[in-house]
């Protein structure tokens, strides 16, 4: 059975409203940089750079 110690819980915060839309997690052992996706932003209701952020709401 695998380990769950390398992975990490992490939010994505829209880079332009600044609201929490995505909960997601990452292996902190093979990605060392932050993650920036491009999603959906409910709020400003267009795909914008969302960026990780380690608090979650």
């Amino acid at each position: 059975m695998a380990k769950k110690g390398a992975r990490q819980i992490l939010a994505l915060v829209c880079s332009i409203c600044k609201t929490q839309n995505y909960i997601s997690e990452k292996n902190k052992i093979n990605v060392e940089t932050k993650l920036e996706l491009k999603k959906f932003c409910r709020r400003c209701r267009k795909y914008t750079l969302h960026k990780e952020t380690s608090k979650l709401k």
